[in-house]
This record gives C-alpha cells, structure tokens and sequence, in this order.
C-alpha cells in the first residue's frame, strides 16, 4: 500500500497559474513561490470585494483519537467531489504546524487521494508564513525587553508581563525560562515563557485581519504587560507596529495551491483549535467565497471546539453566514468514545458503537443550535465493517440527519460523490439561519458558562482565584464584550481528556483568562491544557529522512 507522501509524490501537478486560471485569477494577480506555490495580490483582494459569495460549508468533527481522523481529508475530497459534481469549488484550509508534524501526528495535508500538493512544502517551511509570524512575535518581545534594559520609561512591571515568546516547535524545555542572566548588559533577569507559534496572538490577528490597516490596528492594540500602576502597556505604547506590519507584509496574503484533483484550494494560517480559535484567515475564506460557487472550510478538532469558535469568533468578526455544516465521524472514533483502547479500534464491536455515539449525537445536538443544516459523513477506513456503517447510518437517519459514507481517502473525488450530492441537496433545499450562541453584551463569566454548559454539558463552571482576579480586570478594563476563547483538551467534550463519550453534569475548572486585545477575544484556560505542547515519547520525525537527491520520505 502506498503511502501518502508517496501519493502525493507520483501525482503530476498543474503549474499554480493554470489551476488559477480556472477561477478567473490571472498571472498578474499571482505572486509566484515557484511553479506549484503562489501568494494572492492585494489589488485581487481589492477588486473581487464587491463580488457576490458563494455557499461556504464548514466541515467539522466528533472528538477524535489521539492520532486525528481525517476532517483534512474529508474536506479535500469533498471538495474534488463537488468539482466533478460541476460545482465550481474551492478550499479554503490552516497550514499545518511543524509541532504536529514532527510530534505524533505527522503531517496535515490530508491522506490517501484527498492531499492538497505540494505537501513536502506545505508541511515545511511553505511560503514562510509562520517564520514571518514568529519573527513578528520575537520581535515584540526584544522591543519589550530592550526597552526595560534601556531606562524602563513607560514604567513596565517586570512581575507582569504578558508577552511570551514563540516557537513553531513542539518544546517543553521552552514552556517556563529565565531570561536576562549574565552581566548588566544582558538585560533585566525575569522569568519568561514560549508559546507554540499557533498559539501567538500574531497567529489570530493575521487570521482576523482584513487587510492592512486593520493588521496594524490590531498588532497596535496588543498588550505586552502592565506598569507599576496597573496601566497596560501595549505593542503601540512601544513603537513596535510598524516593523512588525514589514515582517508580517507577505505573510497576510492567502497562499495559493492546489488539491491532487487541481481544485483550488487557498492554505492560509493555523492558528490551533484547542488553545487557540482553529480557524485559516479571513481574507482566504472570504476570497474563496468570492471566487466559486462553493468553499469549504474546516474548524480544527471536534465540532465542541472549532466549529464552536468558527461560529462563536471568527463568524461574528468576519460577518459570515455558513450555508451547511458537514460533521465527520469516524467508526474508530466512536469505539474510542465508547472505551475501546487505541490499539483496538481496529476490531468489530458493536457494543463500543453504542455507547461511543452518543458523542455524535451530542456534536448534532450542538450544531443544530447555530441553525445551520447538519449533513453527517463517516470517513470510511479500510477496517471498518459493514455492520457497524449500518448502525451508524440507521442512527442518524432515525433523527432526520442527511447521512453519506465517504471513500474520499481511497478513491479521491470519485469516493465523496455521495457526500457531495447529500450537501448540493442541502444548499438547495435547506435553509441557514445561522446566529451565534451568546450575545457579546453578556459578561466574560456568563459566557464561558454558556459555552461549558449548552456545547460540553457542564454542570457548573468553577474559577481559580487567579482566574476570578483576571475576568475582574479584563472586565474593568473595558473588554468584557469580548468573544471568549476557550482553551480545552481535544480528546473530551470535558475538561478531562479521560472522560470520553458524552460526559454529563460535571465541573469545568477555568484555571486563568486572559485578553487578547488584538484579536478581540479573552481566553480561557481549562484543565491542564497547555500553550507549548511537549514531544512524545516516539515522535514522527524519527520516521522522516531526505535522500541525496533531494526526496524526502516519512512526512506522512
């Protein structure tokens, strides 16, 4: 069997400017990285604005196993389906981060004959988007400590400083550090942090920003730390704008690619859906939009997470208004609900079936809450059994839910023309009356409770004192209208990954909150989440070698 990497590699790709071509894109509207690989002009950008949308179909996810299950792919193949249904299509999906991708998933350019290609480079350094996004990062932070170094004007409280450096490397080691040992000269000693790059709030400006000037609005608007009166002291404050806006010029604009099918597909940002809002930018959803009659976007993580923050923050900013939702389940994900091992989800076990889907039930439950039609696919994998589709089917389909199997992983477009067919039907004939959860004019507290509580089934929220101080402040100072975004393990509707299923009633702890002015949301920090993952005991970059002739094996 073929691997994906070797797929994808054997797959003869269009020049970018040919795949373009196909949605009325000229070559002067391309910034070129190479043959396959090319960036969006601003002055596109500018003209299609006024353009009518397309239908935009966000694709999401029960929650998955540990090692993922395949949304990427779903979207992918979904749309090469809707391209050979006629339908003209277009992707708009994150790039991939290299702390997965050298940690324990591996890469994220989809699977099998659902990949978007060039995958080597998409996994790696790509465009260099998330380079220019951690450089931006870094640079605030020396900006910050320089200015500490070289007199401290404005005032800043070494003891609270927010700004964190970044990395896009999965690093314990980086997750607490002292800075500034050594002579006088080397800076003020403090304790300092990392982040994974996909968590910066560089990651969710460039995400959030529509163009320019309101990248540099936002970057503006950031704050680094606080002064000895309690102040907060911002990238403005430090005259850290505009340099930032130079690293981050060429990173702003949507990437363009293409899938194994040559549908178009617009790979922008990456922000992590469990301790970040999990969606690609604004400015490539919205010129999908402009540009096909179809995009389909995905949410990273189960629907509990992305889908939530898709709807709940980047909606809302971005005045979206989703047409339908596909929701990925996967047999083995469901046996992995219902308490199976990871080691046996390969075995037939009905039983499992039973009790895992009710994990599906629940994501329908909490869609169906935005008003948005619901179509379920189950991404089908080579040891799933006929009995256990049947079960699956029959459940959705006794509660009114569009149901498709998809084959999208070993057959390409060829293998989601049902799914396709289940979501043209769906745009055709169902109406979306999409509207956000909460109000913006409730509190800060009063809306982490009523996204524990209606999205993951809590039966109460309780707060750390450093949490109850934060909201407090936040509060006070004048962002308790923000969006909140939560931070919380994957694996669970809970806070606790163990508690699998549909865990009902129980205690989510908020472990601390804080404001991320820039990108206009307050995050929640939930359970033992972290901002800098750590490597597993047996990464995949064991696994990835390059030959002398340039060809690189193992990436997925």
């Amino acid at each position: 069997m073929k691997t994906d990497i070797e797929i994808a590699q054997e797959t003869r790709m269009l020049p970018i400017k040919e795949v373009a071509a196909g949605y009325g894109i000229s070559e002067d509207d391309l910034e070129l990285y190479g043959k396959y690989k090319a960036k969006i002009t601003s002055e596109l950008w500018e003209r299609i604005q006024g353009k009518p949308d397309g239908k935009l179909v966000l694709v999401t996810a029960i929650n998955p196993t540990p090692a993922g299950e395949g949304k990427t792919t779903t979207s992918i193949g979904l749309a090469q389906s809707l391209t050979k249904a006629g339908k003209t299509t277009m992707l708009a999906l994150r790039e991939p981060s290299l702390g997965p991708c050298f940690g324990i998933k591996g890469g994220a350019a989809g699977g099998g004959y659902a990949q978007v290609v060039p995958m080597e480079d998409l996994n790696l350094h790509f465009t260099g988007d998330f380079h220019a996004i951690t450089t931006a990062n870094n640079l605030l932070a020396a900006l910050l400590d320089n200015h500490i170094q070289q007199g401290n004007a404005l005032g800043i409280d070494t003891r609270q400083i927010l700004w964190k450096r970044c990395l896009d490397m999965n690093d314990r080691a980086l997750r607490n550090i002292v800075v500034g040992l050594g002579a006088k000269a080397d800076g003020v000693v403090r304790e300092d942090h990392f982040v994974i790059t996909v968590a910066s709030e560089i990651m969710a400006i460039l995400c959030l920003a529509n163009d320019m000037e309101d990248l540099k609005e936002r970057l503006g608007r950031i704050i680094v730390a606080y002064n000895f009166a309690g102040e907060p002291v911002t990238a403005n404050d430090l005259n850290a704008v505009g340099a930032m806006a130079a690293l981050l010029k060429d990173a702003l604009k949507p990437n363009l690619i293409q899938t194994l099918e040559h549908t178009g597909a617009l790979v922008h940002g990456g922000p992590f859906a469990n301790i970040a809002h999990g969606c690609n930018s604004v400015m490539a959803t919205r010129t999908a939009l402009k540009l096909a009659e179809i995009t389909v976007t995905e949410a990273g993580f189960g629907a509990d997470l992305g889908a939530e923050k898709f709807f709940d923050i980047k909606c809302r900013k971005a005045g979206l208004k989703p047409d339908a939702v596909v929701l990925v389940a996967t047999v083995r994900a469901l046996k992995y609900n219902g308490g199976v091992p990871k080691d046996s989800l390969s075995e037939e076990n009905l039983e499992a079936l039973k009790k895992g889907i009710v994990n599906l039930e629940k994501h329908i439950e909490n869609i169906q809450k935005y008003h948005v039609p619901v179509v379920v696919t189950l991404n089908s994998f080579l040891t799933d059994t006929q009995a256990e589709y049947e079960f699956i089917r029959n459940f959705c389909e006794e509660r009114g839910c569009e149901f498709a199997l998809s084959e999208v992983w070993a057959k390409g477009g060829d293998g989601g023309m049902e799914l396709a067919e289940k979501v043209i039907k769906t745009l055709e004939t169902k109406e979306s009356h999409f509207a956000p959860l909460y109000e913006d004019s409730l509190g800060i507290a009063e809306k982490i409770e009523t996204i524990a509580k209606e999205i993951y089934g809590a039966g109460k929220v309780t707060y750390s004192p450093a949490a109850k101080k934060a909201i407090a402040k936040i509060t006070e100072m004048g962002f308790g209208s923000c969006q909140v975004c939560m931070a919380k393990t994957q694996y669970s509707l809970s806070d606790d990954q163990t508690k699998l299923g549909c865990p009902e009633g129980f205690d989510l702890t908020v472990r601390d909150v804080y404001v991320s002015a820039g990108a206009g949301f307050v995050v929640a920090l939930t359970g033992a989440i972290m901002t800098m993952p750590g490597l597993p005991k047996k990464p995949a970059a064991d696994n990835i070698d390059v030959d002398g002739s340039g060809k690189i094996t193992g990436l997925f």
